[in-house]
C-alpha cells in the first residue's frame, strides 16, 4: 500500500512539472517584468582644462536577487541637460560590484590621491575576465561612446546579481562608479588633451610621485585627478557642476533567467605561461592603454595609414556569445574578436559623430556598433585561444589609446538552463513530499 502510495504521489509530481511547464511561445519573455530605475552620481566640478577622476562607493542602486538588464550613462549639467563632448570628454564611467563588512561606519580610506575600499572590510567582486590583479574587473564601462552604445540584455539572459548564497556571511553587496571627465573648454588642443598628453598637462610624475618614463608620451599617467589641461592665453571660464546620470534595468531573479559571464579582453594583454610543474599558470599583463605612432609619409601619400594591433588570448572556460562590443578612442576603425579557426565572432565599429549636439559631436566616436547573435551560433570552446585584433587610423599619431572588447557568454542555452532548473526543482519538490 505504502509503494503504491509513493508510485501516485510521484507520477502527480510529475504531472504538475509538466502543466506547469510554459509553451515555447512565452518561454522566456521577461520585457514585462523589467524595471527602470534612474540615478545620479555625487555631483563634480569642472573648470576649463580641468580633470576630475572620482571614485564613488556605496552609490544608488537596485537592491536583491536581480538580473540586470542594460545600464547606460551620461554627464549632465545642474538642470539636467546632456553635456557634448566637446565641452567635457566622458573618458570613461566604471561601474564596480563589491561586498562589504555589516554594521562598518567607513569602509574607504584614501591612497593619496583616491578614495579606496579597505581591503580588511571589503572584497571587491570581479567580472570573469582574465586580466587580473586590480585591472578591468568592473561590471560595466564605456567612454565617449556611451549615448549611442546599446547595452540590452535579450531576454532569457541577464547578469544575475544579489544572490543571497553567494554573498559572504556578514555582508552586503554594494556597488561603485568611477568618473573620469576632461573639461576641454577653451583649451590649446583638444584632441591632445583628451588624448592625455603629458606636454600639455605639464606632467613629469605620476599621481602617486613617481617618475614617468621617458618615452610615455601620453595616457592615463598624466590626466589624473586634479590636473589641469594647457588653456588658450588669455582663455577664462566659470566652474561648472556636473553629475552622471545613469539608467538601471533589470527583473527580479527567477528560475527562467539564463546567468551570463562578464569577459572583457584586452588587446594589450601580454601572457606569460609559467610551469611549477603541477600545472600551468597563466599570467595575465593588461596594460588597459597604448600608443599609436604617426604613419610615414610614404604610407600617408599612398594612404595606407592603419595601426593593427593584435594579441592571443586562451580562454579557460568558453560558452555561448550572447552579446559582444569593443571600446575604442578617437582614431578607432573597428575591433575584431576572431575564433582559433579565424572565424569572426564579433566585429564592432565605432561610429563619428557630425555636429554640435550631445551625442552627435563632430570628431568623436559617439557610439560603437554591438554583435547579438542567434543564442546557440557563435560557441566559444574550452580552452579555445582567441585572437583580438584593434584598428586605428595612424594619419596622426595617438596617445592613451585603448583596444578593449566586452564579451557576454552563457554556459546554457535557455532550453539546457530550463531543464536543468526544473530538474533541480522537481528532485527538491519530490523529496520534500517523501520527507
Amino acid at each position: 500500500m505504502c509503494s503504491a502510495s509513493r508510485d501516485l504521489i510521484f507520477s502527480l509530481a510529475i504531472l504538475l512539472v509538466v502543466l506547469s511547464t510554459p509553451c515555447s511561445g512565452s518561454f522566456g519573455k521577461i520585457e514585462n517584468n523589467i524595471k527602470s530605475a534612474v540615478f545620479l552620481s555625487p555631483k563634480f566640478e569642472l573648470g576649463p582644462g580641468s580633470v576630475v577622476n572620482r571614485y564613488y562607493y556605496d552609490i544608488d542602486f537596485p537592491r536583491g536577487h536581480i538580473a540586470l538588464k542594460s545600464f547606460n550613462a551620461e554627464v549632465i549639467d545642474e538642470a539636467g541637460n546632456p553635456v557634448p563632448l566637446h565641452e567635457t570628454y566622458l573618458h570613461h564611467w566604471v561601474v564596480g560590484r563589491y561586498y562589504q563588512r555589516k554594521h562598518v561606519r567607513s569602509h574607504t580610506g584614501y591612497d593619496g590621491h583616491h578614495r579606496v575600499l579597505h581591503e580588511s572590510d571589503s572584497v571587491f567582486v570581479r567580472n570573469s575576465g582574465i586580466c587580473q590583479e586590480d585591472k578591468l574587473g568592473q561590471y560595466y564601462g564605456l567612454g565617449s561612446e556611451t549615448r549611442g552604445t546599446a547595452t540590452d540584455i535579450p531576454d532569457p539572459f541577464g547578469i544575475v546579481v544579489g544572490d543571497p548564497a553567494e554573498i559572504p556571511e556578514g555582508y552586503e553587496e554594494k556597488w561603485m562608479v568611477n568618473v573620469h571627465a576632461i573639461d576641454t573648454r577653451g583649451v590649446e588642443d583638444k584632441l591632445g588633451c583628451t588624448e592625455c598628453r603629458c606636454d600639455l598637462y605639464n606632467v613629469t610624475i605620476d599621481e602617486y610621485g613617481r617618475p614617468l618614463k621617458s618615452d610615455y608620451r601620453g595616457g592615463l599617467l598624466c590626466c589624473y585627478d586634479y590636473t589641469q589641461c594647457r588653456l588658450k592665453e588669455g582663455y577664462e571660464g566659470p566652474k561648472r557642476s556636473l553629475y552622471l546620470r545613469y539608467t538601471v534595468k533589470w527583473v527580479d531573479w527567477d528560475n527562467f533567467i539564463v546567468p551570463v559571464k562578464i569577459y572583457i579582453l584586452d588587446v594589450t594583454d601580454t601572457l606569460k605561461i609559467s610551469d611549477n610543474s603541477k600545472e600551468m599558470n597563466s599570467d595575465h599583463d593588461c596594460k588597459v592603454e597604448y600608443e599609436v605612432e604617426s604613419c610615414s609619409k610614404d604610407n600617408k601619400d599612398g594612404n595606407d595609414c592603419l595601426h593593427v594591433k593584435r594579441t592571443s588570448l586562451p580562454m579557460r572556460t568558453g560558452g555561448y556569445v550572447i552579446y559582444g562590443v569593443a571600446h575604442q578612442h578617437s582614431g578607432g576603425t573597428g575591433s575584431t574578436l576572431y575564433g582559433q579557426d579565424g572565424r569572426v565572432i564579433c566585429s564592432s565599429i565605432p561610429s563619428y559623430g557630425n555636429g554640435n549636439e550631445a551625442g552627435d559631436e563632430a570628431g568623436y566616436i559617439v557610439g560603437m556598433s554591438t554583435c547579438y547573435p542567434q543564442p546557440g551560433s557563435v560557441k566559444i570552446i574550452d580552452g579555445e585561444t582567441l585572437t583580438l585584433e584593434s584598428n586605428y587610423s595612424s594619419t596622426q599619431g595617438h596617445t592613451g589609446v585603448m583596444g578593449l572588447f566586452y564579451l557576454l557568454v552563457a554556459e546554457q542555452l535557455p532550453q539546457q538552463h530550463f531543464s536543468h532548473s526544473l530538474r533541480s526543482s522537481f528532485l527538491m519538490d519530490v523529496n520534500n513530499i517523501f520527507n
